[in-house]
């Protein structure tokens, strides 16, 4: 994935219920995100390399790659 290419929303960016795209580790390197609401933020520092990682409401882990409000 060519993250050198987007901008990975920092952690104070990031809140509970936003709607945000996520990639899950398995599928680093592939375009394979997914969307979803979040529910808790699992990431304690304000920046990580390859995005915040989150728990959305329907149980899965991922990192935020972009917040819905960011692609308007």
């Amino acid at each position: 994935m060519p993250q050198h290419k987007i901008n990975l929303p920092k952690r104070n960016e990031i809140k509970i219920g936003d709607v945000v795209w996520v990639i899950e580790k398995e599928h680093y390197g592939t375009d394979n995100y997914k969307q979803g609401i979040v529910k808790d933020i699992l990431t304690s520092r304000s920046v990580h390399s390859r995005g915040i990682k989150v728990r959305l409401t329907d149980g899965s882990v991922g990192r935020v790659i972009w917040r819905m409000g960011d692609l308007q």
